[in-house]
């Protein structure tokens, strides 16, 4: 089944490089420095853009409550059928579609606003519009006090964090192929933000 999961990541990062960010597996470390600031047991709805073959998308279920929801948003066939397969968890939903759509997912399931999303989308590769898009729909999915967890190759996600976002923590991670950045987002921001507090790797 690993062999499996893989040959579909390779698969799909081939087919549509700009919507996969990678197709070498997060590496342990990193998945677990990425979900450790999380505050589960507050946790009781979790959407995940972009789970591929599940490396972070298991690794959250192992953390959350027996009564969270984890509502995955895959744009690609292969990654939906993989994940649909691999695991049975009544807290799994998995759906095919963008993130600019999460606010209709969310509704389509009766699920109300999001106390966390976690991301690895390469916003280094989408167009601006969309990028613009996404996290405007995601800073209206999030509850007040919800936090966007994104991992990324490179930087380009950093002004639209500060623009949608009232507080920023940053770090990196050299232990992965390739080293991501790691950004913790939370708190609704109007336009530009004023202030971002920081942690180093």
């Amino acid at each position: 089944m690993a062999q499996d999961s893989a040959w579909v990541a390779v698969s799909e990062f081939m087919r549509n490089p700009g919507m996969v960010g990678s197709a070498v597996p997060a590496s342990a470390r990193m998945v677990r420095r990425m979900l450790a600031p999380l505050d589960w047991q507050r946790i009781s709805i979790l959407v995940e853009y972009g789970p591929g073959t599940g490396r972070f998308t298991f690794e959250a279920l192992k953390r959350m409550r027996r009564d969270a929801v984890l509502l995955a948003i895959e744009t690609g066939e292969s990654f939906v059928e993989t994940l649909r397969q691999r695991c049975d968890d009544r807290r799994l939903i998995v759906v095919q579609g963008t993130a600019r759509d999460v606010n209709r997912h969310l509704a389509e399931h009766g699920l109300g606003e999001a106390d966390c999303i976690l991301t690895g989308l390469p916003f280094s590769t989408l167009e601006a519009g969309e990028a613009e898009a996404i996290l405007r729909e995601t800073a209206r999915a999030m509850s007040p006090r919800g936090t966007l967890a994104a991992y990324q190759m490179r930087t380009a996600i950093r002004p639209l964090l500060r623009r949608h976002f009232a507080s920023l923590r940053a770090s990196y991670e050299w232990w992965n192929i390739p080293p991501c950045h790691l950004y913790w987002a939370t708190g609704k921001g109007q336009g530009s933000v004023m202030a971002a507090d920081e942690i180093a790797a």
